[in-house]
């Protein structure tokens, strides 16, 4: 028994950390990996994927602030990826977030949507932790009425007890997985913002140099 249990857990830990290196990794079949939580959509001021391919630089990689974003143009797909060491909160929560960008051609030009992804593991660790201390707690409420456990007041007390510790053992894993999510969310949504911030910025100084040549082209011609 000690032996399952052991190789169990290596088993688990095993899982867990190719889980966490294979999403974090910036390869092109590693982009949609992950469970996905939530997706984006808006557009950017790019007149289509080969120009937006120019804004990055020929590896593909488009450096951030708080990030960075890798493109892979053949696949018309991007990934998103906060750099938690760039934020003020260097804290690393258990549900890392990235985000799988697909690039979509749109009525004013390239559509971006993005879809925020966690490792496969964070999200099946927590379900099975919400669903062993819910199951479990009214598991043993069950079993304890049918035994007859409530019959006296100590048994009541009792009940009561077990039932308000599950409870507050499951608030406090809402109130942590809540808090998590808002910390990860924020992260990746500011760097969402900076990608969309940099193109719009790129695009403005294209056309900035191309008015700046007009004018120059214009001055001789007045003379």
């Amino acid at each position: 028994m000690i032996a399952a249990g052991l190789f169990m857990f290596v088993l688990v830990l095993g899982f867990i950390v190719l889980d966490w290196w294979y999403f974090a990794q910036g390869r092109s079949d590693a982009t949609r990996y992950g469970c996905r939580v939530a997706a984006v959509a808006q557009p950017v001021a790019v007149p289509s994927a080969s120009e937006l391919a120019a804004r990055f630089h020929p590896s593909g990689i488009l450096p951030l602030p708080h990030g960075a974003a890798r493109l892979f143009p053949n696949e018309r797909r991007m990934v998103l990826q906060p750099d938690c060491r760039r934020f003020a909160s260097r804290f690393r929560t258990a549900w890392p977030m990235k985000g799988s960008i697909d690039i979509a051609s749109g009525e004013g030009g390239v559509e971006l949507v993005c879809t925020k992804r966690i490792p496969w593991s964070s999200a099946i660790v927590t379900l099975l932790w919400f669903a062993l201390v819910g199951l479990g707690t009214a598991g043993f409420l069950i079993s304890y009425l049918l035994q007859g456990g409530f019959t006296s007041l100590s048994g009541i007390l009792m009940g009561v007890g077990v039932a308000g510790l599950g409870t507050l053992v499951f608030a406090f894993g809402l109130v942590t997985v809540s808090l998590a999510y808002r910390l990860e969310n924020t992260r990746l949504m500011q760097v969402w913002e900076e990608l969309r911030q940099a193109l719009r910025g790129a695009d403005a100084d294209d056309r900035t140099s191309v008015s700046s040549g007009d004018v120059r082209q214009s001055e001789p011609s007045r003379a």
